[in-house]
């Protein structure tokens, strides 16, 4: 099950190009992509449930949890929870009571609790951060009571998407394929280990557990570049007879050697 986004984006591939077999192509290739969580992740946002309401800001404002306030909600990406039993996190002395009462999305990513931060504009967020947020959104899917949706940016007064959330999604999709490639890219190339003081330099090595990966080799150390840029991180590789572009040796060690001293 793919977003709705997604999907509403295939439906004007096929009205400008008519091009049925690239549409179902595309859908087949996100069901692929996207894990069977994230799946359903977006099946219950789009999902519009018969009991759930439709809020404006002004109601939800007046479930702030403050003295003769109606209750303690608040919304994520367009999203209204109850969370009257986090009320010691979202209650007036809670540390996140700024976040009750309103729809501060952006405020989950960035850590800014002042007034300009707690905000719904996430129009700045990377594909990977909207892919965090999701995740925070994914929480309250499963912690919390959900209440309905927020007119504004992310839903219509009829409790339907925005552009700008179909945009959001776009960036979600974006995200867990840049996820699931570092992923891979991990698998095959684990990180180094390693270590570092002032008098002896910096040492890395490769075993069969480092970078978090179990595997049977060890590999050897290698600096791996993005590329287009000059960062580099420390990688495991199997094979160090296998060039690469994006890769080199550590200067002043053994090409098959395990493990690399760093120049102080």
């Amino acid at each position: 099950m793919v977003g709705y986004g997604f999907i509403q984006t295939i439906l004007m591939e096929i009205r400008m190009y008519g091009d049925a077999f690239f549409a179902v192509a595309s859908v087949l290739v996100a069901i692929l992509i996207i894990p069977s969580d994230w799946s359903m992740k977006l099946t219950n946002e789009w999902t519009q449930e018969p009991h759930m309401r439709v809020l404006s800001r002004d109601e939800l404002s007046l479930y702030d949890g403050a003295s003769g306030s109606k209750g303690l909600y608040l919304a994520i990406i367009g999203q209204v929870f109850d969370v009257q039993k986090g009320d010691r996190h979202y209650g007036v002395n809670g540390g996140y009571h700024g976040m009750a009462g309103k729809d501060a999305s952006l405020a989950f990513i960035s850590g800014d609790f002042t007034e300009s931060g707690l905000i719904d504009d996430v129009s700045t967020l990377s594909p990977s951060q909207v892919v965090a947020l999701y995740d925070w959104l994914a929480f309250y899917q499963k912690d919390y009571t959900p209440i309905g949706r927020l007119v504004g940016r992310f839903y219509t007064e009829k409790g339907l998407p925005t552009e700008a959330l179909m945009k959001l999604e776009e960036l979600l999709f974006e995200g867990q394929r840049l996820k699931s490639q570092l992923q891979a890219e991990s698998q095959k190339f684990p990180s180094c280990n390693s270590e570092w003081s002032p008098t002896l330099g910096g040492r890395v090595w490769c075993s069969t557990k480092s970078g978090g990966v179990e595997r049977s080799w060890a590999g050897v150390p290698r600096k791996l570049f993005s590329p287009g840029s000059s960062r580099s991180r420390c990688v495991c590789v199997e094979d160090p007879s296998s060039g690469s572009p994006n890769m080199q040796d550590y200067q002043g060690c053994h090409p098959d050697s395990d493990s690399c001293t760093l120049e102080v």
